[in-house]
C-alpha cells in the first residue's frame, strides 16, 4: 500500500466535485462565528466535530446549512475558498471545478455579489500563488422551486463572465432532475456547462433524466448507474464522466461499507469515473484521502489509480491543450513508479 500511497501523492489530479461550503472546517466555523458575532449552538471545535456524525443526506444537509450561517462577508468567502485551495495543493490537485450554493446565502440576506466576489478573488489569488487553475459552477438547490431557480439565473446573468457552469444539488429524493428541465435549457442557452447530482440516493431513472432531459455534460455521483446495465453501456458509448465521492458515500450511508462502493465495478466496466471529496470537512477527507481509502477498500491496481487521475482531467472543462499537458505529466509520474 505504501507504494500506492506514494503514487497517489505524486500524481497530478483535478477535483471536479467539491462544494466550497462543505470545506468549512470546524476551526474556521468557530473563528468566523467569533469574527461576525454569530452565536453557534456549539461551545467548542470538539463539539462541532462531534456533530459531524450523521446517517443520511438530510441529517448532513441540516448541519451544512446551519454551518454556513457564519459566512456573511466577502472576506469570509475568500477565506473559505483560500483554505480549500491550500488543502487541494497539498494533495497535488492542479485544477479544481468547484460548486457554490448562492441561494442558501441569498435567503440569509447575503448578496449574490458578496458571495461571488469573495470566491472568485480567492480563486484568482490561488492561481497566482499556487498555479492551480479553476472553473466555478453555480448550483441550484433542488428542494427549492423551479421559479426560484429561474430567479437565481436572472441574478447571475450579469456575472456570467465569472461563472463556468450550472449544477443541481441538495436533497435528491422527491426532487427529480425533470423538475428543472426548463431552467437547464435556459442555462445552456446562456452558454453555461451543465452538471447535476443524480443517482446518489436517487434511482437510475434520475440519472437517465439528467442525461436525456437536462442534457448534462457530466454526472455528479451517479452511483445508481451501477444497477442498470443499459445505462452503463450508454455512459461508455457517450464518454460521460461521473464525479464519484467515496468517503461521502460512506459517511452518508449511501454505501456504508466502502468495499461495496460501485466505483470499481463502473471503472472496470469502462465508465469514466473520477474520485472527489464532495464536502471534505464533513466527510473526513480531501482528495488523496478518498483515493487512498478506495484503493485499499476496492483493491485498485496502480494502472487503475492512474486511470482515475487521467479521467479527472479528461472529464474536466479544461481546453484540450491543457488536458494533454496534464495527461503527459501523469504519464511521466507513472513511468517513474514503474521502474
Amino acid at each position: 500500500m505504501s507504494e500506492l500511497k506514494d503514487l497517489i501523492a505524486e500524481l497530478p489530479k483535478a477535483e471536479l466535485h467539491l462544494h466550497l461550503e462543505g470545506s468549512l472546517e470546524p476551526e474556521m466555523m468557530f473563528e468566523l462565528a467569533k469574527r461576525n458575532g454569530v452565536t453557534l449552538k456549539y461551545g467548542s471545535v470538539e463539539e462541532i466535530r462531534a456533530a459531524y456524525d450523521f446517517s443520511n443526506l438530510q441529517d448532513f444537509l441540516d448541519l451544512y446549512y446551519q454551518g454556513m450561517g457564519v459566512l456573511l462577508k466577502e472576506q469570509d468567502f475568500y477565506d473559505l475558498t483560500s483554505a480549500y485551495l491550500t488543502k487541494a495543493v497539498a494533495d497535488n490537485v492542479r485544477h479544481v471545478e468547484v460548486f457554490f450554493d448562492p441561494q442558501a446565502h441569498m435567503e440569509r440576506g447575503v448578496s449574490f455579489e458578496t458571495v461571488l466576489s469573495g470566491i472568485t478573488r480567492a480563486l484568482e489569488d490561488g492561481h497566482i500563488r499556487h498555479g492551480i487553475t479553476n472553473k466555478l459552477i453555480m448550483c441550484i438547490l433542488r428542494h427549492l422551486s423551479e421559479e426560484e431557480a429561474f430567479a437565481l439565473l436572472e441574478v447571475a446573468t450579469p456575472h456570467l463572465a465569472k461563472i463556468d457552469g450550472v449544477g443541481l444539488d441538495s436533497s435528491e429524493l422527491g426532487h427529480p432532475p425533470s423538475k428543472f428541465e426548463r431552467v437547464f435549457k435556459e442555462a445552456q442557452a446562456l452558454g453555461l456547462k451543465l452538471v447535476a447530482h443524480a443517482g446518489e440516493e436517487g434511482p437510475p431513472e434520475y440519472v437517465w433524466e439528467a442525461l436525456n432531459l437536462l442534457k448534462i455534460d457530466r454526472i455528479d455521483h451517479g452511483n445508481a448507474a451501477a444497477r442498470d446495465d443499459e445505462l452503463i453501456d450508454h455512459l461508455i458509448e457517450t464518454g460521460m464522466t461521473l464525479t464519484m465521492c467515496p468517503l461521502s458515500n460512506q459517511r452518508l450511508c449511501v454505501t456504508p461499507d466502502l468495499t461495496e462502493n460501485p466505483l470499481a465495478h463502473l471503472l472496470r466496466s469502462g465508465v469514466r469515473v473520477t474520485v472527489n471529496s464532495d464536502d471534505p470537512s464533513y466527510f473526513g477527507g480531501y482528495v488523496n484521502d478518498n483515493y487512498i481509502a478506495i484503493a485499499d477498500a476496492l483493491d485498485l491496481s496502480m494502472p487503475e489509480i492512474v486511470m482515475l487521475a487521467r479521467n479527472s482531467f479528461i472529464g474536466s472543462f479544461l481546453s484540450d491543450v491543457d488536458k494533454e499537458a496534464a495527461l503527459d505529466q501523469i504519464d511521466a509520474v507513472y513511468e517513474q513508479h514503474r521502474h
